[in-house]
């Protein structure tokens, strides 16, 4: 007989997920989260810092702004400087206590929870939208959905347009807007980010967490037994159900009805859950309703489970503070001993070494000057390094508040007193009214 063939599909069907609304003491928190981290994203782009905008990478003209701080390409070592910082943050806190970061301060899940909290207040809670789900189209609901997305791509647009006003000064965007002369880089940017959060807020939601985020594949390689997850009680949960000799979970499943993931936590820690405590307010309402103690579902350890005492200071948290603390300080004592001036010493390749009136020997360099803070500052060349070594160009130089110049300086030597050959020398700039900002660069001078 011919065996029946079974066809068996590779990709999953995604289920649409409805989270139902919860109250408690964790999504107070994860609330306050949200309008904390918009205030700044939203609310800073518009600061005003010595008549500029106080945050601005400005990436057309090189220059970062960073409130009091001007930094250029050269100083990209801090940017390496912070991701480093905020990759070995994310090591410790996860260690510590899992996926916070995922749970309440996550861009995604941030705006996944406005999303989620617009849809709510347009098509109504759980049970009316999984309902409004099934009807068929009317009027009704094209109205219902069409506002709801109405409302989503606006803000969606705003957060694009707040995005690229970090890199273009806010304000002249806004008049660019509002006239619509935008051009066409800022236009194709506004549209993308704006595209990208609608689409991964509004419509992907628990994908990217699931799919496309790698975090939570690699976390289980910073969890132990001593860190906090969010776990449910077995031991007092089970059996599930109402009757004589029950647990005390009733099987409501609140915990999975208000899961942003879908999952169901009784399950065992899983890799879809992104540590937000939903589930935990979720299924302390139902224990007070029922009259039983809360925290059948709580943030605990492996360890406590089990009756084992928790270490916080084990060794990698040691190690992961202890580098942590290590960079954060060395970055901090750089950036506080950082000199605003950068200097660059280049030879002019036109003209290596030449003989000049009054037997002296004359190599030409152009320095570019950069001064990194907002005010002008007048700066003196200077040079060392060989006997008779002299600048013959004019040795003070103005440049202009978060300016550049190239200035080009002829040094010359006493053609008798100095070797044929390669020597080195000296470049000293030093600002006019601070001794203490100066900076020295290395060059050579030919002798033929």
């Amino acid at each position: 007989m011919k065996a029946d063939v079974v066809e068996q599909s590779l990709y999953e069907v995604r289920k649409a997920i409805h989270p139902r609304a919860v109250r408690g003491w964790f999504a107070a928190w994860r609330w306050l989260l949200v309008w904390g981290t918009q205030l700044v994203f939203y609310g800073t782009a518009w600061l005003q810092w010595n008549g500029r905008q106080a945050l601005l990478f400005d990436i057309a003209h090189r220059k970062f702004y960073i409130f009091g701080l001007v930094f250029w390409p050269q100083d990209v070592i801090y940017l390496t400087v912070l991701l480093i910082i905020c990759a070995l943050s994310l090591f410790l806190f996860t260690a510590v206590a899992g996926r916070l970061w995922c749970g309440y301060a996550c861009p995604q899940t941030v705006y996944t929870e406005i999303f989620m909290w617009i849809e709510r207040r347009i098509e109504g809670d759980r049970n009316a939208r999984i309902k409004l789900d099934k009807e068929g189209l009317s009027s009704r609901k094209f109205f219902l959905r069409g506002s709801k997305h109405l409302v989503w791509v606006l803000l969606a647009l705003w957060t694009g347009f707040t995005f690229v006003g970090y890199v273009t000064p806010i304000r002249e965007l806004w008049g660019e807007v509002m006239t619509l002369a935008t051009g066409p880089w800022e236009s194709f940017w506004i549209l993308f980010y704006g595209f990208a959060t609608y689409g991964n807020a509004g419509w992907m939601r628990e994908q990217v967490c699931l799919h496309m985020c790698p975090y939570a594949r690699f976390q289980s390689a910073m969890f132990d037994k001593d860190t906090l997850i969010i776990t449910y009680d077995k031991a007092r949960g089970e059996p599930r159900g109402k009757g004589e000799g029950s647990g005390d979970c009733v099987d409501c499943s609140i915990c999975v009805q208000v899961c942003p993931t879908g999952i169901d936590i009784r399950d065992g820690l899983q890799y879809q859950c992104i540590g937000c405590a939903a589930c935990i307010d979720g299924c302390n309402q139902v224990m007070d309703k029922v009259g039983k103690p809360q925290k059948l579902i709580r943030y605990s350890t492996t360890h406590a489970l089990e009756g084992k005492p928790t270490r916080i200071l084990r060794p990698r948290v040691l190690i992961y503070a202890a580098i942590l603390a290590g960079v954060a300080i060395a970055a901090c004592a750089t950036l506080y001993l950082r000199v605003p001036l950068k200097v660059d010493v280049i030879r002019d390749r036109a003209s290596i070494a030449r003989e000049v009136e009054g037997g002296q020997v004359e190599n030409v360099y152009r320095l570019q000057i950069m001064n990194t803070t907002e005010s002008a500052r007048v700066y003196e060349i200077a040079v060392a390094g060989l006997q008779t070594l002299q600048i013959a160009t004019a040795p003070r130089v103005l440049v202009g508040p978060t300016d550049s110049l190239m200035v080009p300086v002829r040094v010359r030597a006493e053609a008798g007193l100095v070797a044929a050959g390669t020597h080195k020398i000296l470049f000293s700039v030093r600002a006019a009214d601070d001794e203490s900002v100066a900076v020295q660069e290395k060059s050579v001078f030919i002798v033929r």
